[in-house]
């Protein structure tokens, strides 16, 4: 079973920057071996919604709405995922799941909240 630990979540202002990271907890997760692994988000009374991920072989995909500001970068050796968020808007404001694909499952990381206030 993968667990997954996100951290890295706040209150900015509009404009500002945070820095979210998602790190693997079992010993033998390999980012390297996984089918794909990313962040979602979800504002309140919304549907969650794909923000960024990365699949095996290293493409990564961006929403629309993020693309330009966001990047998902990993450290394979720290088996984590970062997501740094640049020029942050309101509308950014959610709770942002870190995910990973393997072996036909998903696992989930337990959300962090991130909030801009305008």
């Amino acid at each position: 079973q993968v667990q997954l630990v996100e951290s890295g979540g706040g209150l900015v202002q509009a404009g500002g920057s945070l820095r979210l990271s998602c790190a693997a907890s079992e010993t033998s997760f390999s980012i390297i071996g996984i089918n794909a692994m990313g962040w979602y988000r979800q504002a309140p009374g919304k549907q969650r919604e794909l923000v960024a991920a990365i699949s095996r072989g290293g493409r990564t995909n961006y929403a629309d709405s993020v693309r330009g500001r966001l990047t998902l970068t990993t450290d394979n050796a720290k088996k984590t995922v970062y997501l740094q968020m640049n020029s942050l808007k309101p509308e950014d404001t959610a709770v942002y799941f870190c995910y990973a694909d393997r072996g036909g499952s998903r696992y989930w990381g337990q959300g962090t909240q991130v909030t801009v206030s305008s």
